[in-house]
């Protein structure tokens, strides 16, 4: 499935999964090798793609002999009407594939996330019953790209299965998104953060009317607290934080909507589900330090398809290890900390990026930053940052340097700080990896 946030996207997913086949959704900004690569990998059959980007899946399925179905608007409609209806549904069981999900491949190719009908429909119940409840009359913004493990469970899923009204924009934009609530009255918001620093920088944004919000989620990388207050302050409805990844159906912790949650965590892990903290032995590790967050439990994936060694790798002792960094406090809250891969390294000293980019967000010119190691011949990597000033705001990097010290040690603070605007993924995500500059 090639296509962006349309109503041709459920239409083709269920009757993908009603038959029992699987569905390989994938991001329609890939190119005709990207593509293929997916396609020879995972073995497609058929490829159902929105015209916008019917000239790369053409050339894809030229090289892999997939067989192509455009859904041009109208045209496919018709031929869907006319089409005898299939009423059976396929008996499968619950631990046969449903989804299979293609990582990013920022290290080396993307591998396929297989998940399971359990898989989905357990995350899928877990979330109407016990973190977003929602039902007829839910209205829910579907924002979020819908081949995304995100969009896709907490958004289309969920709301289907809720009985909720699904609300779709195929491309975020802040004022369209604020239109969207005001119009048809959203009551749940989802979004990644990048999603809630565009609804505070708005133009205009008081003209809309978001009342009827009563509770956001956001997940797909770490809120920045100073993000979450202000959006808090400014539209009035509860900001909830979690976590997970494709591997994970996604949601995996959760700040539970019954219970007091805490800025800056994740939460505790959802119903179902267990979480650890590992050392690079793979050791448990105290509550207050820093290990890779492991999990297991109904919403982890049964592997990566067609690859039994990164299968057996990331599934050690039973656990999924997530590459993530945390702690846990004494309440069981988990603080995501970093990525293992974006951990700086300097004078020997660990930086955590996030713990830097944390002090930056509270400066009252900052809109967003991203903060990252950049190769140093004096001390192994130096602390850099990217980052964009709000609208009509000024400041220099001395300036900001200065303020990131005051609060930070000094092994921590960024020796190089730029301005320009910080590149990001279809979901929102900022892509450190492609920020390049020299020192």
């Amino acid at each position: 499935m090639i296509m962006p946030n349309v109503a041709y996207f459920p239409i083709v997913y269920y009757a993908i999964l009603r038959i029992g086949a699987i569905a390989v959704p994938m991001n329609p900004l890939l190119k005709a090798g990207e593509i293929s690569f997916v396609w020879r990998d995972c073995g497609a059959e058929v490829a159902v793609v929105f015209p916008f980007f019917a000239e790369e899946a053409a050339k894809a399925g030229g090289v892999t002999g997939t067989e192509v179905i455009i859904t041009v608007p109208g045209d496919f409609d018709a031929e869907l009407a006319q089409t005898e209806p299939t009423e059976q549904v396929a008996e499968l069981s619950g631990d046969e594939t449903a989804v299979i999900l293609y990582t990013s491949g920022t290290t080396g190719q993307p591998k396929g996330a297989e998940l399971t009908h359990a898989n989905l429909s357990s995350n899928v119940r877990t979330t109407i019953e016990t973190l977003l409840p929602m039902g007829p009359g839910d209205v829910i913004f579907g924002g979020l790209p819908l081949f995304h493990s995100f969009g896709q469970t907490v958004g289309l899923n969920a709301a289907m299965a809720g009985g909720a009204c699904f609300t779709l924009l195929p491309k975020f934009d802040p004022e369209q998104a604020l239109s969207i609530i005001s119009a048809d009255r959203v009551t749940i918001f989802l979004g990644v953060p990048t999603m809630y620093v565009g609804l505070l920088a708005a133009k205009n944004r008081e003209h809309f009317d978001t009342s009827s919000l009563k509770v956001a989620a956001s997940g797909g990388a770490s809120l920045p607290v100073e993000v979450l207050r202000g959006v808090e302050h400014a539209f009035g409805f509860r900001l909830l934080e979690g976590y997970g990844l494709s591997e994970t159906s996604p949601v995996a912790s959760f700040n539970h909507p019954d219970r007091p949650g805490k800025p800056g965590s994740v939460g505790t892990p959802i119903r179902g589900v267990e979480f650890g903290l590992r050392d690079e032995e793979d050791r448990e590790v105290a509550d207050g330090e820093i290990g890779e967050i492991v999990i297991r439990g109904e919403n982890v994936m049964k592997g990566y398809w067609n690859q039994p060694e990164a299968t057996a790798d990331a599934m050690r002792g039973g656990w999924f290890h997530s590459g993530d960094l945390a702690r846990r406090d004494d309440d069981g809250f988990y603080f995501i900390v970093d990525r293992k891969k974006d951990m700086i390294i300097r004078n020997g000293y660990k930086v955590y990026p996030r713990e830097v980019e944390e002090i930056l967000y509270a400066h009252p010119a900052v809109a967003e930053a991203a903060v990252f190691g950049i190769p140093d011949a004096s001390c192994g990597e130096e602390v850099a940052a990217l980052v964009t000033l709000k609208e009509g705001a000024s400041a220099t990097d001395d300036e900001l340097r200065k303020y990131v010290k005051e609060q930070i040690a000094a092994f921590k603070y960024p020796r190089i700080i730029r301005f320009g605007p910080i590149p990001k993924g279809p979901t929102g995500k900022i892509l450190k990896r492609e920020i390049k500059f020299e020192p």
